[in-house]
């Protein structure tokens, strides 16, 4: 498998966002209500934020999951905890798979959106904020480097703020190679990026 992201058309895209966000399985998501036009206004506030960017993972060219990435320091974490130079926020979104799920799949995919993330110049440390009665992501997350820190009230949610240092996820990563619990995982897994007008 390999990766490569592109920027998230509001509008194009929102169709098969909705079909997405709109299943059980995406709950905490929290679109499960959503309408076809509740997506594209979501989407497009996002994308002209200037602090927030969605992003659209591709898996051999097809649409395979949905990464945000945004700067803290502009989100409702502001004043939180305390923000460091070289912070950003991320969300994840794996598409629901066509067949039977494949074992390692989201692994490799947050493995995919880490090595982007910590390929950006200056970004030293990824902050995640997943709803806390989500135990499927905080099993996610720490298999990737995420060190959970405490919970936090959202005005959406209360979550728990966990931070993946790049010598975190480095060791993470290397430990899942030597373990082979995550065959998908191999250092050649390069993914590339297709991004127009975005200043995260």
């Amino acid at each position: 498998m390999r990766f490569d992201f592109r920027c998230l058309d509001a509008r194009a895209d929102a169709p098969l966002l909705h079909s997405w966000v709109t299943r059980p399985y995406a709950s905490f998501w929290g679109m499960l209500a959503a309408d076809l036009e509740d997506v594209v206004e979501e989407y497009a506030r996002i994308q002209a934020s200037g602090h927030h960017h969605a992003l659209l993972g591709l898996d051999g060219g097809v649409p395979a999951f949905l990464m945000e990435e945004y700067l803290p320091a502009a989100s409702p974490l502001a004043g939180l905890y305390a923000v460091q130079p070289g912070d950003m926020g991320m969300h994840l979104l794996v598409a629901p798979p066509p067949g039977d799920p494949q074992l390692g799949y989201t692994t490799a995919v947050m493995d995919a959106v880490l090595g982007r993330l910590f390929a950006k110049p200056g970004v030293e440390r990824v902050v995640v904020e997943p709803d806390a009665r989500n135990t499927k992501i905080h099993a996610l997350n720490e298999r990737l480097g995420f060190q959970p820190e405490g919970l936090v009230t959202l005005p959406d949610k209360e979550a728990l703020l966990s931070f993946c240092s790049r010598a975190d996820y480095l060791a993470a990563r290397k430990a899942l190679r030597v373990s082979g619990d995550a065959a998908d995982i191999t250092a050649a897994q390069t993914p590339t990026t297709t991004l127009q007008g975005v200043a995260l």
